[in-house]
């Protein structure tokens, strides 16, 4: 419970310093330029190297993979239906498609399975949320950060996804497996890679403003249901109907789907400028409402 406690207090910080005036208005701006380019690919780097594969692996690796494709569907079906910018669209499938796996998912994990399914839950967010975000995400952040008559070229878009510092280092984690780290190199990177929840949410409390829900309630409460009730529920018939899964693990790789939206995949939506204030109004609010959906997820999920 302490990540938890972690999550609230820092969230809070953001808010406070915001209002203190302590800080240049832009301050975020730095905060999310080193969560993006240290914070990030250390976590991946010492989490991914790390990882045991097998084949019981692929269903809970394959659900964010899922979900992402769903609310992609989803949201550019409902953009296009309700004349939403493309900047909307971006940022709701940006925090509405990935799920927090890893500073909410692994502590609510161990709340409500136990540490021995912990594994799970690293895998899913390793080998599925981030990845996702590392290729799909920053695919979708660039498509949609420009203008509707502005193209973007399929060349500059592989050109954001390979500089992109995550998926480097994604890669490079993949690479180095084979080779045993140094504990002093595993001291590092943890420590570098424990600093993204706390920056993190001190950044989306800094610029989270709640008079920004006047003019963006509607895809706000879209974006909400969906990460919360309607994304979970299309993973689990996808899983539980159209592959037959049941157990343990299944109920884990749903509830992992129940999360609120991944801040990663937020930061990555501000820095493309898409809606920063309806993707920070996703965090700062689904982070907290999660928290009463999710013991309704677990004990529906019992039975499964």
């Amino acid at each position: 419970m302490e990540n938890l406690a972690l999550l609230v207090l820092c969230f809070a910080f953001g808010i406070i310093l915001r209002r203190s005036g302590r800080l240049p208005d832009n301050a975020h701006a730095a905060l999310n330029g080193f969560i993006i380019h240290i914070s990030l690919p250390a976590l991946i780097l010492l989490y991914v190297h790390r990882l045991t594969l097998d084949v019981s692996v692929i269903f809970p690796v394959l659900a964010p993979w899922l979900l992402f494709g769903f609310g992609l569907v989803v949201f550019v079906s409902i953009g296009k239906a309700i004349g939403w910018d493309r900047q909307t669209t971006g940022g709701l499938i940006m925090s509405s498609s990935l799920a927090n796996t890893s500073f909410v998912g692994l502590p609510m994990i161990e709340v409500f399975y136990g540490t021995t399914f912990l594994g799970i839950g690293i895998l899913i967010d390793q080998l599925g949320t981030y990845m996702v975000l590392s290729t799909l995400g920053i695919l979708v952040a660039v498509t949609f950060s420009g203008d509707q008559t502005e193209r973007v070229s399929g060349r500059a878009v592989l050109r954001k996804i390979i500089t992109f510092a995550p998926f480097q280092a994604l890669l490079l984690a993949l690479v180095l497996r084979p080779i045993t780290f140094p504990e002093g190199i595993e001291q590092v990177l943890g420590r570098l890679g424990g600093t993204l929840a706390p920056l993190a949410l001190v950044s989306v409390g800094y610029q989270l403003r709640l008079s920004d829900i006047q003019g963006r309630l509607a895809p706000l409460s879209v974006g909400l249901v969906f990460k919360l009730v309607l994304g979970p529920l299309l993973i689990m018939a996808a899983l539980v109907k159209g592959f037959g899964l049941s157990g343990p693990t299944t109920q884990v790789t749903i509830f992992e789907a129940a999360m609120a939206p991944q801040i990663g995949g937020a930061i990555v939506a501000m820095e493309h400028k898409l809606n920063p204030p309806l993707v920070t109004l996703m965090v700062g609010i689904g982070i907290p409402l999660s928290f009463l959906t999710l013991p309704l997820w677990w004990h529906a999920l019992r039975g499964l």
